[in-house]
């Protein structure tokens, strides 16, 4: 059985039982093996460390959308690059959200052992979990979570109207005299960074709504905008999970242990190389063919043997430093803050220098991954801001700041249309199209028929190319 829909089918039965049973077959059906009232430090723990890997793991990420933002391209076992994938590929992602990361987070919401500050901590967790899971749907099952066996999708637009609503309440619950928050891996249980983070995704969000409704985008922004410091302010600031040694080690590191499918993208080097950018090096290694000398990326969208032919020791692997056991898993940057910004300048929203606040993103990124000077960097004609190609220039520069992040990246390049990307030769959709979305899970098709059946009515087919409601397509950026 599906265990999203174990869960919802548990939810229910545990209250029926609660209104129709007396105290004495109450204590019958209480398992004696499981944690009734688990401690919500573990369950925080918990969540943190697998929200890192799905962010960052195999099916959200390294063999979906960082492959389709042409991050990194396939060697072999090529079928996700080219889009040849169907609606079974994106069950653990559904899955994990749903029955693992938002079911723990309701449990600390709900013992009377959380603190106010753990239950606003579980808060804007369950906002970017559900920000994750309708940036890659679309509708998804979202104010009906685990209140019914089978939950009513909602609408794209009012989820992310939702958790705007959602992220100022659980930030308004954050304060020093509401409580230790023990077992934070992300924030070592600092209420003020946890504050600066859920500002930041309500930031994200208001600009993913800018294209639907600017009224409502502009009003978030500028408040955000006149209270800045109050945001993630510099990369110590930066949210991101620390992974440790196996088995808790970064799936990057896991998966180039015993696989080796992945390079980099030839998009991602040749932009990169064009740029005289210096994290080419920090995103990249020189191929293991030494005759080479020089970095080279994988073609995207190949069948697998003409993938294979490029050369398999001819290509750059991804850089040393993401293959360390303990590399992080980076959930929000101090870089993609100041990109926002910069966006809300240019389109208007806010009263300040786009270019400056370009600049500074640019060094931010930079100084992100130990560059210290990008003086040299941002003088270059192909780099330098342009306020008539405002998306472009913001497009490209936050594109490559979001190395690794696959998920924000993907949501991204649909929203401002850039970078522009070219599907692959083998692709197995049609020409010129490129995934805007993943499928559901079969088994919401056979579980929760009804209600999947009006999501693909009101959304579109339930196809890869499906666009969702954020994603409007750009003609005049």
């Amino acid at each position: 059985m599906d265990k999203t829909i174990h869960n919802y089918l548990l939810t229910a039965a545990l209250a029926l039982t609660a209104v129709s049973c007396g105290d004495q077959m109450a204590d019958i059906n209480v398992n004696p093996n499981a944690t009734e009232n688990p401690q919500p430090a573990y369950l925080l723990s918990a969540v943190e460390h697998h929200a890192a890997e799905l962010y960052w793991g195999q099916t959200t990420n390294y063999n979906s959308t960082l492959l389709w933002v042409q991050h990194w391209a396939k060697i072999q076992y090529t079928e996700p690059d080219c889009y040849n994938v169907s609606n079974s590929d994106y069950a653990t992602t559904w899955n994990t959200a749903y029955a693992s990361l938002l079911t723990d987070l309701k449990t600390i919401s709900q013992s009377d052992r959380a603190n106010d500050n753990f239950r606003a901590v579980a808060g804007v967790l369950r906002s970017w979990v559900f920000l994750q899971l309708t940036n890659l749907f679309g509708d998804v099952p979202y104010s009906e979570f685990s209140q019914s066996v089978t939950p009513a999708y909602d609408s794209q637009e009012d989820i992310l109207h939702g958790l705007l609503r959602d992220l100022e309440q659980a930030e308004g619950g954050l304060a020093a005299a509401n409580g230790a928050i023990e077992g934070d891996l992300l924030f070592d249980g600092d209420v003020s960074k946890w504050r600066k983070y859920a500002r930041s995704l309500r930031l994200r969000i208001a600009l993913e709504i800018a294209d639907r409704d600017v009224a409502t985008a502009k009003t978030v922004i500028s408040a955000l905008y006149n209270d800045r410091t109050s945001l993630i302010a510099d990369n110590t600031d930066n949210a991101q999970f620390v992974f440790t040694t196996s088995p808790q080690w970064n799936p990057w590191a896991s998966a180039f242990a015993s696989r080796d499918d992945q390079r980099v993208s030839k998009t991602l080097v040749d932009k990169l190389t064009e740029l005289n950018d210096p994290r080419l090096s920090v995103f990249a290694q020189l191929p293991q063919d030494k005759s080479v000398g020089h970095y080279a990326g994988a073609a995207n969208g190949l069948n697998a043997d003409a993938a294979n032919n490029q050369g398999f020791y001819k290509l750059s692997r991804l850089g040393s430093r993401f293959l360390q056991d303990d590399a992080p898993a980076v959930f929000f940057s101090y870089a993609e803050v100041l990109f926002n910004f910069a966006e809300a300048a240019a389109r208007g929203f806010i009263s300040a220098d786009a270019e400056v606040l370009y600049n500074q993103a640019v060094a931010a990124s930079l100084q992100q991954y130990g560059i210290a000077d990008a003086s040299a960097y941002l003088a270059q004609d192909a780099v330098r801001y342009d306020a008539r190609r405002w998306a472009e220039k913001i497009g490209w520069q936050k594109w490559i700041a979001f190395y690794g992040q696959g998920p924000d990246a993907y949501t991204d390049w649909r929203r401002l249309g850039y970078p522009q990307l070219t599907p692959g030769p083998n692709s197995a959709l049609s020409t010129g199209l490129l995934p805007r979305r993943l499928y559901y899970p079969s088994t919401e098709q056979t579980l929760n028929g009804e209600h999947y059946r009006r999501a693909v009515a009101h959304q579109g087919a339930d196809e890869l190319t499906t666009r969702l409601w954020f994603d409007v397509e750009q003609k005049n950026r």
